[in-house]
């Protein structure tokens, strides 16, 4: 069970790393553990508050067909910039176009990942 949390984080960092390859304006600084770092804080941050305001958001969620979870994810990944050093975001639509890349690609890379089970 390490070993597949150790994997899904891993895939989470590379994915982060991706992101900021393609958005300009999300800046990371460090080496790879930076990279690992950010990942376990957002997924700390997601597993702790997402749930949380998703809920809130939901009725919104509901209205808009679904975009506004792009603004909640938006959120969270704004509120890990806040506790770390290491990430930066320039603005508003670059924290909504990070969370959707970022959800895109962590979601295409698990399909390469092997479940240990």
């Amino acid at each position: 069970m390490l070993v597949r949390i150790l994997l899904r984080l891993v895939v989470l960092a590379v994915a982060i790393g991706l992101t900021a390859w393609i958005v300009p304006d999300l800046h990371i600084t460090g080496g790879f553990l930076a990279y690992l770092w950010i990942a376990l804080l957002f997924a700390l941050v997601n597993a702790v508050l997402g749930p949380l305001l998703h809920l809130l958001a939901l009725p919104l969620t509901a209205l808009t067909l679904g975009l506004f979870a792009l603004v909640v994810n938006a959120a969270l990944l704004g509120i890990t910039a806040a506790l770390t050093d290491h990430l930066d975001i320039d603005g508003f639509f670059p924290a909504v176009w990070s969370a959707l890349l970022i959800s895109l690609f962590s979601w295409l890379l698990n399909f390469f990942v092997p479940d240990p089970r």
